[in-house]
């Protein structure tokens, strides 16, 4: 099979006919041999009764329906579990993302051997304040901070080697740093192609400006999960061993300036000093405790099912 377009959703229903014919015009136009897969992400509306009639209708749509919602993470991660293509799309069901730009992404990753492409709507349709300019300040730190060069790590439109998706853990909220994932997992070769945004045609954004807060919170997390998530105790303990170096050194300067220096001067628990010894020491020692702990959960650790499945469609 060349493509599986993985399209993951939440209350899409005015637009998912409409881009199921879409991209069955593009593949079957290309000759492609080709899957959707769409995820229903605990829609309220009547997505799930659209898709059951596209899966009736051609055996090519398949369908994912989680009990409730659990994130988009989650849904990506469901539908590639269950890829087949040699190339995997993924792209939105809000119809912002264009299947016109599939046949070029699919020969990136066939011809280019690229191990994952990623779009960058470099033309947007969205508000300047509440998207754009955040947008532009969140690539930029995800940048600076996981070395991945890319001018938008959120365009839902991307494409991968079939290796890339199976190999990688998409979980949380960690869709938004995808190429982070690849490049930790040892897929660096990680392209970029300026791709067609169009504005919303139906409903609303399912995202505020809380993903943004969000956002930075988990590149924090990326950051720390990509360099110590195997070695938390060599953070911690780096930390913790600098606080009691400090501790220590205050320690011993009070000592010997109480025993030889200044024998009659004010008593040590009068001195600043004191305090920073020891606020510094056991600040020191619970750092080394957190990398304990942090070592004993990782040995120990019972890896549960993210998300639970209500139905499933032609699989």
């Amino acid at each position: 099979m060349n493509i599986s377009v993985v399209i993951p959703l939440l209350n899409e229903e005015e637009s998912l006919t409409e881009l199921y014919d879409w991209i069955a015009k593009v593949m079957q136009s290309n000759h492609f041999s080709y899957e959707i897969i769409f995820i229903d992400d605990g829609s309220t509306d009547g997505s799930w009764k659209i898709i059951k009639q596209l899966s009736e209708k051609d055996t090519h749509v398949k369908g994912i329906r989680f009990t409730r919602n659990f994130g988009k993470s989650q849904a990506l991660h469901a539908g590639f579990e269950k890829a087949q293509g040699e190339v995997v799309i993924t792209m939105d069901a809000d119809l912002q993302d264009s299947p016109e730009e599939i046949p070029e992404l699919y020969q990136m990753i066939v011809k280019d051997h690229y191990d994952m492409v990623s779009g960058w709507k470099k033309k947007r349709y969205d508000s300047v304040v509440s998207k754009n300019l955040p947008s532009k300040l969140f690539n930029w730190a995800a940048r600076s901070t996981s070395g991945v060069k890319l001018n938008d790590f959120n365009c839902g439109l991307k494409a991968y080697d079939l290796d890339v998706v199976k190999n990688i853990d998409v979980h949380g909220e960690m869709h938004r740093y995808i190429p982070v994932l690849a490049k930790n997992a040892g897929f660096s070769n990680i392209g970029e192609k300026v791709v067609q945004h169009q504005a919303r045609k139906y409903g609303t954004t399912k995202f505020g400006m809380n993903r943004f807060i969000h956002g930075f919170l988990d590149l924090l997390t990326i950051w720390f999960i990509s360099r110590f998530a195997r070695r938390p105790m060599h953070l911690f303990g780096a930390l913790g061993a600098i606080m009691l170096l400090i501790g220590l050194g205050f320690t011993l300067y009070l000592g010997i300036d109480k025993l030889f220096l200044n024998t009659s001067g004010r008593l040590i628990t009068d001195r600043p000093q004191f305090y920073i010894a020891l606020s510094t020491m056991i600040m020191g020692t619970q750092f080394f405790i957190a990398g304990f702990l942090g070592e004993i959960i990782l040995r120990n650790r019972d890896d549960r099912k993210r998300y639970l499945v209500h139905d499933e469609l032609n699989f």
